[in-house]
């Protein structure tokens, strides 16, 4: 579900501190995205939402959720509006929760 060795790498790369102020940030703005995502009604606005929602994803080592971004992206670049959005919430969820408490254990 999420890439530690990514997180990690991304952790050692700008410090603890920011490192912090990154994931409130992909937090806050993860939650905006999701709501604009479910509120899309265009397929280029729902590709447009999954795209962001997956880079940022990648960034942090979110990987079941930029692979299940990445499918759903793919399938609005071709036109799909019937997409099964509600599944990137829950996997955004499930990842979020494993991230909170694990997050403790990665490395200094």
């Amino acid at each position: 579900m999420i890439d530690w060795q990514i997180a990690n790498d991304l952790k050692q790369a700008i410090g603890a501190d920011v490192f912090d102020e990154v994931i409130a940030v992909f937090f806050a703005e993860a939650d905006d995205t999701l709501t604009r995502m479910m509120a899309a009604t265009t397929a280029e606005d729902m590709q447009n939402e999954l795209h962001f929602m997956k880079g940022s994803a990648l960034n942090l080592g979110f990987s079941d959720m930029a692979q299940l971004c990445q499918r759903l992206e793919l399938r609005a670049e071709a036109g799909d509006t019937d997409l099964p959005l509600a599944q990137v919430q829950t996997v955004y969820a499930a990842s979020r929760e494993e991230f909170s408490l694990r997050r403790a254990q990665m490395l200094d």
